[in-house]
């Protein structure tokens, strides 16, 4: 026998113990099992060096080529969303959406009518009508998808199903090559307000503050973001300042510029039970005052039950060359230790411009402040990350067959809402308007509430939540024939129960 005929003799009874013996071996064992067998067959003879040296050879590029395999294949997982992953991590992904649906009801009487303000309607007295009835709704509904790739990219687009078609609700690219100094552009939220950078899934209420109704959301912009220093983060954006529209007009084409950091001091003393939060941030923008009319302040201040619009303010046109100033200022804090956590934000809106001959520097100051219980015992500190609170989730799922687990959070908030600076001469209803001023504030510029929630999550992906909020409104503006008319009759208060089941994934 030649030695080409030998070492094929020996190679193929090499093979064929290697393969018997492997046969009860797991998959990930097999590469270095070979391997010790190759070696084995070498020490006793039945391979020469060179022979075995030839066989590992082509085991190393069989296991470069499982190797290069695993790194690229993708693995899909659930967890707190459906998510896919690469062996080798560079990429991941997750697709994920919620469902808020709701009930609200409200304490105005569908039955009674003041005789001396029958069929003024729902409204603003001599303006906006209001959607105040019993009524199901739709809250939300967002399906979205979020990857990360390659170390350093993050993209997200998210579709809002709940107007009558999908529309973009956000739309981003994040460029991380440095994490603490961090590059996004598109439309994503603005870092102003602690409530606002809270996502809707897991806001303390059902509904955020009077604070919230004067900061800015998801606009269409860029941001420098990032966290130098354990604890601290910072944000940096400049927006069109138009919501998530595009710039339409060259004659004021400013960018409104928003800022925010915050320090979290319980982590920079490494103390992982408490959050101890303390944050500032501000905007500054202009918008043209031209031939189209330009609501000043804020398109309507809603009540927190989400029922009526009890406030309005004005609206100019025909200003020509003339701008509005308009600049916010955000004051927010938070303290929790393990179950509790008390919560507080204040904001000021200040909007300047001037009509012919007049010149008005307006505020409007909200602010709120909060206590929750977590009555199962969660830590709010583990939903705590990156300057703002996540996810609380209970430490066990509810069982309903024994009405154990589950996470029951017990919660109040007071906020006040005051636009008294818009209840002045020539800019409210009821009296001669400034020259330019085509519609003047409307119905009462102050308002308290009180808003008592109860939230039971019975996962990590369910929530049901009840909320009462009682609303009393001050200031009426306009007098005798102003402030605000439900169903026919002038009312100064609203007291409304809400209901909501959410889910999310």
């Amino acid at each position: 026998m030649n030695n080409k005929s030998s070492f094929k003799h020996r190679s193929l009874i090499a093979a064929t113990l290697a393969g018997s013996l492997m046969m009860g071996f797991g998959a990930n064992a097999m590469a270095d099992s070979t391997d010790d067998i190759v070696n084995a067959l070498i020490a006793k003879g039945v391979l020469t060096e060179e022979e075995g040296a030839l066989l590992m050879k082509g085991r190393a590029g069989e296991k470069e080529a499982a190797a290069a395999k695993k790194d690229t294949a993708v693995s899909a997982k659930f967890k707190d969303g459906l998510a896919f992953e690469s062996g080798d991590g560079k990429f991941k992904a997750q697709i994920n959406g919620r469902v808020h649906t709701d009930f609200r009801s409200f304490d105005y009487n569908e039955g009674k009518n003041n005789a001396a303000v029958v069929g003024a309607g729902n409204s603003i007295a001599g303006g906006t009508p209001n959607a105040v009835s019993d009524t199901f709704e739709l809250r939300r509904a967002r399906l979205g998808f979020k990857a990360n790739f390659k170390d350093y990219y993050e993209g997200e687009v998210v579709a809002d199903l709940t107007d009558g078609g999908a529309t973009i609700d956000v739309g981003s690219l994040n460029i991380a090559w440095w994490k603490p100094v961090q590059f996004k552009m598109g439309i994503f939220k603005m870092p102003m307000n602690l409530e606002e950078l809270t996502s809707s899934n897991n806001i303390d209420f059902m509904e955020r503050s009077f604070v919230n109704g004067l900061a800015p959301g998801k606009e269409i912009g860029a941001m420098v973001h990032g966290t130098p220093f354990k604890g601290v983060t910072y944000a940096l954006a400049l927006s069109n300042g138009n919501g998530k529209t595009r710039e339409n007009d060259l004659r004021e084409d400013g960018k409104d510029i928003i800022g925010r950091v915050t320090a979290n001091f319980a982590e920079i003393m490494e103390n992982k039970e408490m959050v101890m939060h303390a944050g500032a941030s501000f905007s500054q923008g202009d918008q043209y005052l031209g031939s189209a009319a330009t609501a000043i302040g804020f398109g309507g201040a809603r009540t927190e039950g989400r029922g009526a619009t009890f406030m309005t303010g004005p609206s100019v046109t025909g200003l020509t060359n003339r701008t509005l100033d308009r600049s916010r200022l955000g004051l927010e804090g938070a303290v929790a230790y393990g179950p509790f956590k008390a919560q507080a934000e204040w904001m000021k809106l200040n909007n300047q411009f001037a009509t012919t001959g007049l010149s008005y520097d307006l505020d409007t100051s909200n602010w709120y402040a909060e206590a929750l219980w977590a009555i199962t015992g969660e830590n709010y500190a583990d939903a705590y990350k990156g300057g703002a609170f996540g996810s609380l989730k209970p430490k066990n799922d509810f069982n309903p067959s024994g009405f154990k687990g589950g996470l029951w959070e017990a919660g109040v908030r007071f906020s006040q809402f005051d636009a008294s600076d818009y209840n002045v001469a020539g800019l409210a209803t009821g009296a001669p308007l400034a020259v330019g001023v085509t519609a003047g504030s409307k119905g009462f510029a102050k308002a308290d509430s009180w808003t008592l929630g109860l939230k039971f999550l019975p996962t990590a992906n369910t929530r049901l939540m009840l909320n009462y909020v009682d609303t009393k409104f001050k200031d009426v503006i306009g007098g005798a024939t102003g402030g605000l008319v439900i169903n026919g009759e002038r009312v100064d208060s609203e007291k409304a129960l809400n209901m909501r089941a959410q889910w999310m994934f």
